[in-house]
């Protein structure tokens, strides 16, 4: 089972739902902050190729 503990994304519209949402200016910055939510929630970043990373718990 996974579970999605974070979203990061450069549009507000295109997100919603429990998960803390963090809402970026560019594809740099998403990539960049959802590689450092990447180690410190002990999680995998997957890219959804629309502007959007989720960051996943694996268990």
């Amino acid at each position: 089972m996974a579970q999605i503990v974070a979203v990061v994304a450069v549009e507000r519209d295109s997100v919603g739902g429990g998960a803390p949402i963090f809402i970026v200016k560019d594809a740099e910055e998403r990539e960049k902050l959802s590689f450092s939510l990447e180690k410190i929630l002990d999680a995998a970043a997957h890219d959804l190729k629309n502007g959007t990373m989720i960051l996943v718990k694996h268990s």
